[in-house]
């Protein structure tokens, strides 16, 4: 079996050849692929299998080559869900033969690879999370009566409060979301990712019309925004931020709500609200109020140097209490140094 490696980013026809892959995601893209590389300078390595034209198999990884986590492959950096794609399981043996075979020879310490529990099962993972996914339809009317019936709620006191949602393609929006996302993670205890990653989301996914950001303003003051992509006919929220002194207007239902709404219009048939830690009981009440399925993904971890899964979890924690005191601006900066090294 041929196994090519090949970098998306220098594949002019390369999401021509991932229409052919029935399971291909947004994360698979070679948008998303501009995104992580352009941002931290890692290196696309996609290992593909291709048979008459058609993509048969995939894993895709960036090479991340840090002095304070080690070398190492990743598939992917900062994504919720990167599957690996096989028709056969033949398929996806020989990938990770040629993969580990690649690792080896180029001094990674470890493969992570999220998601893809088919195709490992019985293989031990060293994370696991909870997705949910939505359903959708053009009767959004149909789709809302899913919902909890507090989730109702909260989507008519937003709007009997005055709060407004726009949905825009514009790097000021971009730049109004980031503001949000700052202050938003700083309240979680974790320094935000840098400007230029956002900046090449809006690049290489807003302005080419695979994405769009939602913003919920109140009195003229932007209090909540989303970040969603799209691929095929399927939806993604990726990111989310909030006003915490404006909490009370509810703004986060209504800026989902509204996405809800405009997928529904646009042909959208499903809506993924992305990856939520286990312990994460916030944001789990939320996403099960939107009557959507909720599931898990495994994330696993090939050691190269022992040739086997390993179950233990990596160093890096979901919050720092010194981050939540620390100005934004340190916080911006830790993210620009940071960030590339933990991905």
């Amino acid at each position: 079996m041929n196994i090519s490696i090949l970098n998306p980013i220098e594949t002019p026809d390369w999401d021509s050849l991932l229409l052919s892959a029935e399971r291909a995601t947004f994360f698979h893209t070679m948008a998303w692929a501009r995104v992580l590389s352009e941002s931290y300078s890692y290196k696309p390595l996609y290992f593909a299998a291709i048979d008459n034209g058609k993509l048969t198999g995939l894993i895709p990884v960036m090479e991340i080559d840090s002095f304070l986590t080690g070398k190492r492959g990743v598939s992917l950096p900062f994504t919720d869900i990167c599957h690996p794609i096989a028709d056969t399981p033949d398929i996806f043996r020989a990938l990770m033969e040629r993969l580990t075979q690649h690792g080896d020879s180029a001094g990674w310490k470890h493969i992570e690879i999220k998601g893809g529990g088919a195709l490992l099962d019985g293989v031990p993972h060293c994370a696991e999370h909870c997705t949910h996914i939505l359903e959708l339809g053009r009767d959004e009317d149909k789709v809302q009566q899913s919902f909890r019936d507090s989730t109702r709620r909260n989507i008519r006191k937003a709007y009997r409060d005055g709060v407004e949602v726009s949905s825009q393609h514009t790097a000021e929006a971009m730049a109004a979301f980031y503001g949000l996302h700052s202050r938003t993670r700083r309240r979680h205890g974790l320094p935000p990712q840098p400007w230029r990653f956002f900046a090449r989301v809006y690049e290489h996914v807003l302005a080419a019309g695979k994405g769009v950001v939602l913003l919920a303003t109140h009195a003229g003051k932007t209090v909540a925004g989303a970040v969603y992509f799209f691929y095929r006919d399927c939806a993604l929220f990726k990111f989310g931020a909030s006003d915490r002194d404006c909490s009370h207007l509810r703004a986060n239902n209504l800026v989902m709500w509204e996405a809800i709404r405009w997928c529904c219009c646009n042909g959208f048939r499903s809506l993924h609200f992305g990856r939520t830690e286990s312990g994460n009981q916030g944001l789990l009440q939320f996403k099960n109020g939107w009557g959507a399925v909720q599931g898990k993904v495994a994330y696993y971890r090939f050691h190269l140097k022992d040739k086997v899964f390993s179950a233990n979890i990596n160093g890096i924690k979901t919050s720092y209490p010194v981050c939540k005191v620390l100005p934004i601006p340190v916080l911006k900066l830790a993210g620009r140094i940071f960030y590339r090294h933990v991905g």
